[in-house]
C-alpha cells in the first residue's frame, strides 16, 4: 500500500511523512522517548522503522488490529517489533455506541408517520443528547506519556460514522426523507455542534497525552472531491467537492496549540476508470506544541 501510494499520490506521502520525522527532530531532549499514533492502520503514512530508530517505545492505536499487526511485522529487525506495543481501542471513546443507545429508543416508525421534520427534529435531539468524553479515556494510552502523538487522517472518522448511523436509521423508516436533510436547519446546526464537540475532544485528547514539552503532528482530510480525467486543468474545473470539517477547524486548532508547521496538500485516494470517478482529499497537516 505504502508503494502504491508514493505513485499514485507522492506529495500525500511526502507532506505526512515530513511532518512526523519534523516532529521528532524537534522534540526536545526534556521530553518523554515515547511516540504514539492514533489512528495507526496499517500505517500507509507513517514512516515506522524511523518512529522506533528514534523513540524508547512506539505506540500505535487504532480499532484495525490486524493492520497494525500487519505494519509491525514488516519492520525488519526482532529488535524493531519488540519496540512496538499495540492498543486496540475506540478512539472516540465510544460515541457511536452511546448515539446507537439513544437512537434505538426513539419510535422511527411513527415518526415518518410526521414527515421529514419529525424525523430529523428527533435525530437532532439524539445528537444534542450524545455524550462525548472530554477527553476520551483509552485504556491503555496513559496522560503525559508521550514526547510525540500524531493523529493519522482519523479526526473526520470519529464524526462521520455516527452521523452516517444516523442518516441510516431515517433512511430504514422513510427512504426518501434523507434527501431533505439539507433543508432542515435544525438538524444541519445539530450536526456541526457535534461535529465540533468531537473535533474539541479530539484535540483534547492529543493535549492530555503529550508530555509537557511534547509536540504532536494532526492530519486530516478538509474537504472531499471526486474527478473524472488525469488532466489537471480539466479536473479543477469539473471537481465537486464535499466539506468534511467545520470552517471553525483552523480556530479550534489554534486555541489549543501553538501551530509550529502547516502544510496544505491534495491526496489523490482513488483514480478515475471506465464508468467511475476518482476521489480526492484536500489535506491539512499541522506540527503542534
Amino acid at each position: 500500500m505504502r508503494e502504491l501510494l508514493a505513485r499514485r499520490s507522492p506529495q500525500h506521502l511526502e507532506n505526512s511523512t515530513g511532518l512526523m520525522l519534523e516532529a521528532l527532530h524537534q522534540r526536545p531532549y526534556s521530553a518523554s522517548r515515547g511516540t504514539l499514533v492514533l489512528g495507526a492502520g496499517a500505517c500507509t503514512e507513517i514512516p515506522l522503522a524511523a518512529l522506533v530508530h528514534d523513540s524508547d517505545e512506539v505506540v500505535l492505536a487504532d480499532l484495525d488490529l490486524a493492520s497494525m499487526q500487519q505494519a509491525r511485522a514488516e519492520l525488519s529487525a526482532p529488535s524493531l517489533r519488540k519496540a512496538v506495543r499495540l492498543v486496540t481501542a475506540d478512539l472516540s471513546g465510544g460515541i457511536s455506541a452511546d448515539l446507537d443507545r439513544l437512537l434505538v429508543r426513539q419510535p422511527w416508525s411513527s415518526l415518518a408517520e410526521g414527515g421529514p421534520h419529525a424525523l430529523f427534529d428527533t435525530a437532532a435531539d439524539c445528537l444534542d443528547a450524545c455524550p462525548i468524553h472530554d477527553p476520551p479515556q483509552i485504556v491503555g494510552l496513559a496522560p503525559g506519556n508521550f514526547g510525540v502523538v500524531i493523529s493519522s487522517l482519523i479526526l473526520s472518522q470519529l464524526f462521520s460514522y455516527p452521523l452516517l448511523d444516523v442518516l441510516d436509521r431515517v433512511q430504514r423508516v422513510a427512504p426518501d426523507a434523507v434527501f431533505e436533510q439539507e433543508r432542515h436547519h435544525r438538524y444541519q446546526e445539530a450536526a456541526q455542534a457535534f461535529r465540533v464537540r468531537v473535533i474539541l475532544a479530539h484535540l483534547h485528547l492529543l493535549r492530555s497525552l503529550l508530555d509537557s514539552d511534547g509536540l504532536a503532528v494532526l492530519l486530516s482530510d478538509q474537504r472531499g472531491f471526486v474527478f473524472d480525467t488525469l488532466d489537471s486543468q480539466l479536473a479543477a474545473k469539473r471537481r465537486r467537492g464535499i466539506p468534511l470539517v467545520p470552517r471553525v477547524f483552523p480556530e479550534l486548532v489554534e486555541s489549543n496549540f501553538t501551530v509550529l508547521e502547516k502544510r496544505t496538500w491534495e491526496w489523490l485516494a482513488d483514480l478515475p476508470g471506465e464508468g467511475r470517478y476518482g476521489r480526492g482529499y484536500e489535506v491539512v497537516g499541522y506540527l503542534l506544541h
